[in-house]
């Protein structure tokens, strides 16, 4: 216990150091090519640089071929200290891209210069997951500094490609390099939470993206009569497909919320000038499912649904959905990766954790897709995608010693 009172007292000094990484890493901007940028590359080599200075005992970076990004991959990086027992790891994994900050007018400061007032930091990524990032890697900064050896082997990834889909990120690491896990690690990916940090997250709903293109005929607005308005029709979709929240309307009370979701998101622009009717309208829905459902079942009933308008609207529709996951077993909550943070947050915060399902879709799904118990958490005000995008250096230093507890413990 001294030797982890020792660490705490090195954490609750990081506070610049917090800031300094933050402001880093908002500067490198690291959008993937599906959300209008070329990677991660500048982000990931920063990492690779901070990590270079704790000595790791492994230091690999594995790139994904991605022809669409700089230099033809992603980058993902591994550091691994070794342990007094080097039989299983205590893995942290965290990932380096971003979401576009949307509508500028939004923030009120420039979303890729974090700003710092008080206790709160903001800027596009400064928790989506950069808190992740800074908080697991100043607890083994802390521990090196002590001259502490954890008596199990530590290992940080920093991956790409979280926000669309993790094919260069996650899940080519572990198509390519299973070797690096097994199922007697402890694997933690801090990337969702609550404000507390009472939540540990060990299941996820199902993910389901679908794009809708909806075919009618082009024509003057002055003469409606001689074309189909897919707008029009558009919009009596979305309307019609509010229907799912009653078709599949159970709920399950280990999610927060408890309930399946079924939401019309983007829509693509049609026609640039008013007095057009528009022919071809595309828009897409993000639906997050409860484990009891089967994911075609969605599918199909959501086909039914475009087929009754077709035939309304003498309108064609084209149902495609552009990601797909389906729901993993969950995570045992007796696992020891939940006991062991469990332990840790009590430690640190004080308070009881539990174990919860979300909505929303992490990198975890892949861990337990491959019968690798993972559990996601982190300390979180909830502000990831949003404008003015912020976290609290507190809860960062908080986090901090809640994964030098595990690191050690």
């Amino acid at each position: 216990m001294l030797e982890l009172e020792k660490v705490f007292n090195r954490i609750d000094g990081y506070r610049d150091e917090i800031i300094s990484l933050q402001k880093e890493l908002t500067a490198r901007v690291a959008l993937g090519p599906d959300n209008g940028g070329t990677g991660e590359h500048d982000k990931a080599a920063f990492l690779k640089e901070s990590l270079k200075k704790l000595s790791p005992d492994i230091l690999e970076e594995i790139n994904a071929p991605d022809e669409r990004a700089r230099y033809g991959y992603r980058p993902n990086i591994v550091a691994i200290w070794e342990g007094q027992d080097a039989s299983s790891r205590v893995w942290a994994l965290s990932h380096t891209d971003i979401v576009p900050p949307g509508d500028l007018s939004l923030w009120k400061t420039d979303p890729y210069k974090a700003t710092v007032e008080g206790d709160i930091i903001t800027g596009r990524g400064v928790e989506d997951n950069q808190h992740g990032i800074v908080s697991s890697l100043l607890a083994m900064k802390a521990i090196l500094e002590c001259g502490i050896k954890p008596k199990k082997t530590v290992a940080l990834a920093f991956v790409a490609d979280e926000e669309t889909g993790s094919r260069y990120g996650l899940e080519y690491l572990l198509k390519n390099r299973g070797d690096l896990f097994n199922p007697e690690d402890i694997i933690i990916v801090p990337d969702g939470g609550n404000s507390d940090g009472s939540m540990i997250e060990i299941a996820e709903k199902s993910m389901l993206w679908i794009r809708f293109t909806v075919t009618g005929k082009q024509c003057h607005a002055s003469t409606p009569g001689e074309g189909r308005n897919s707008l029009y029709g558009a919009a009596r979709l979305i309307v019609a497909l509010e229907g799912l929240k009653t078709s599949f309307g159970l709920t399950d009370d280990l999610f927060a919320p408890p309930e399946s979701t079924f939401e019309s998101t983007k829509i693509e622009a049609n026609v640039p000038n008013v007095n057009t009717i528009p022919g071809k309208d595309v828009f897409y829905m993000d639906c997050r499912i409860l484990p009891r459902y089967r994911v075609d079942d969605i599918i199909n009933e959501i086909k039914k649904i475009t087929v009754k308008i077709e035939k309304e609207l003498q309108l064609s529709v084209n149902v495609k959905p552009v990601h797909r996951q389906d729901s993993a077993n969950p995570t045992p909550a007796e696992s020891p990766v939940v006991v062991s943070l469990a332990a840790a947050i009590k430690r640190v915060k004080g308070i009881d954790a539990r174990p919860m399902g979300i909505g929303g879709g992490t990198v975890a799904a892949f861990f337990r897709e491959q019968d690798l118990p993972a559990a996601v958490w982190v300390t979180s005000p909830d502000t990831a995608h949003q404008p003015n995008e912020s976290c609290p250096i507190s809860d960062i230093i908080s986090d901090a010693k809640v994964f030098a507890h595990v690191y050690l413990e």
